[in-house]
């Protein structure tokens, strides 16, 4: 005989029964909270839980009615929730070395040391403590700049594409500025260099086709209205096959010869040529002036390997009219950045100890076989919990990236952590162990491919291996709760 369903109270009795704020935030487990969060964040969350419970109750949401301890618990979850910073850790597994979306380069202790000491006390950000008045915050940096670029000036802003819009408002508004139809390039976001030109007031005039572009189209293209001509590196992307290009030295002759500046935008920059280290060449800034840029633009939180921030190296006099724009306030970097781009300059006088020094070519340039020891050392510690989920563990040799839009086709090898499952039936569970991941205090990012779950170890410092290894565990514990 099936037994009748138990008839659910009415929603009025349950609200009438739900405890008043007082109630709450004077129970014993609150005293905890109002030392840690502070009184108004517990009255403000306890009246949020209690206002989202009432929610549910009318809107029949709720199976059984809410009680004290099941409240005090939500409480506490919410102001747990609400204290964990927005910007969390993570443990960048994806195989892209300068990724984006997780805060592209990591730094080096010094730069973190020096960026810190700059936000924790007063530092002499523009004031000339030989003269005793105002100084200029871009002198901070621009002997180096000048030193390891061979430019005679330099000035800095917020970002390379804040570098190109200050350069272009300044020397370049209601007029016409040449470039090439097959170095129109688009970078993160969906911005591209024809809508920052449209905005900082330059008229683009596009010229050549899409593979193939001459010295006489830029040549033919000069006019009374013509400010510059521009070169842009396409560091996101390359065309191969039936190309031309106009090298950046004669672009430097047409231009002089017609009394105009030559600007190459190089996107992400690198001081050095990274062939001396073992990877694939990239052009720098000196390379550029010595082809006879006026005036060369790059970043500096990619193959630089500091703080974000954009630098515009090249001819005095038109620094000067750059830094003069008023847009330049506006674009201008704080104490903070520039200390640590200070400190990471300082790095590149001794070239030989880069690979030991500057964090992103410590990753860049690391053996194959490091990261093979590596992997045989972390499997034995997670493949018992892992095949209690029904999961395997095993090293894959893989291919990791540069990121950030540098040497796009190039690709490093490397060598992963490949999860899987035994059978057909489990593969659903190396999706939610990828999530569980993802969810972890200290999020782990890697990549799913073909059902495999791939956590590359370029990135893996030895440092953050128990971290990696506690957290799958806890990720495979989980799987176990739930199957």
């Amino acid at each position: 005989m099936n037994k009748l369903p138990v008839a659910r109270a009415p929603v009025s009795e349950w609200l009438a029964q739900l405890p008043s704020v007082d109630k709450l935030v004077s129970h014993e487990r609150s005293q905890d909270w109002l030392v840690q969060y502070g009184r108004d964040e517990v009255l403000r969350v306890i009246r949020l839980t209690l206002s989202l419970v009432r929610q549910e109750c009318l809107e029949n949401k709720r199976s059984i009615q809410p009680d004290l301890d099941d409240l005090l618990k939500q409480v506490a979850q919410t102001l747990s929730t609400r204290a964990t910073p927005n910007l969390r850790r993570v443990i960048n597994l994806t195989g892209t070395v300068l990724h984006t979306n997780l805060g592209r380069a990591v730094m080096p202790p010094e730069v973190i040391e020096a960026m810190s000491s700059a936000a924790a006390e007063p530092c002499a950000l523009e004031y000339d403590l030989g003269e005793g008045k105002r100084g200029d915050r871009d002198e901070l940096v621009e002997e180096l700049l000048c030193e390891l670029t061979g430019a005679e000036a330099a000035t800095v802003v917020n970002n390379n594409a804040a570098a190109v819009f200050l350069l272009l408002h300044a020397l370049s508004n209601r007029k016409e500025t040449i470039v090439s139809r097959g170095e129109l390039i688009e970078i993160g976001g969906s911005f591209r260099i024809p809508d920052i030109m449209k905005r900082a007031g330059a008229k683009l005039t596009e010229v050549g086709t899409t593979n193939r572009t001459h010295p006489k189209d830029f040549s033919e293209a000069i006019n009374a209205k013509t400010a510059l001509l521009m070169k842009v590196h396409t560091s996101n992307y390359m065309v191969q096959g039936f190309t031309a290009e106009v090298p950046e030295a004669e672009l430097a002759r047409i231009a002089h010869e017609r009394q105009l500046p030559f600007v190459v935008d190089l996107g992400s920059g690198t001081l050095l040529d990274l062939s001396r280290y073992g990877l694939p060449s990239e052009p720098t800034p000196r390379q550029a002036i010595e082809a006879g840029a006026d005036l060369v633009t790059f970043s500096c939180d990619k193959l630089l390997g500091g703080p974000q921030a954009g630098i515009v190296v090249g001819r005095r006099d038109l620094i000067q009219k750059i830094k003069k724009n008023p847009l330049k306030r506006v674009l201008r970097v704080g104490k903070v950045t520039l200390a640590g781009l200070e400190a990471v300059l300082r790095l590149y006088r001794n070239p030989d100890t880069l690979p030991q020094r500057l964090s992103v070519l410590q990753l860049l340039t690391r053996p194959e076989s490091d990261m093979q020891t590596q992997a045989l050392r972390l499997i034995p510690q997670l493949q018992e919990a892992l095949t209690i989920c029904g999961l395997t563990c095993r090293t894959q040799s893989v291919k990791s990236q540069i990121g950030s839009g540098s040497l796009p086709v190039e690709r490093l090898p490397s060598v992963a952590l490949a999860i899987e499952s035994t059978n057909k039936a489990g593969e659903k569970k190396v999706v939610r162990l990828e999530r569980l991941l993802r969810a972890s205090a200290t999020a782990v990012i890697g990549r799913l491919s073909d059902k495999t779950l791939l956590l590359d170890l370029r990135c893996l410092t030895p440092e953050k291996e128990q971290v990696l290894v506690e957290h799958v565990l806890s990720a495979a514990a989980n799987l176990v709760t739930v199957r």
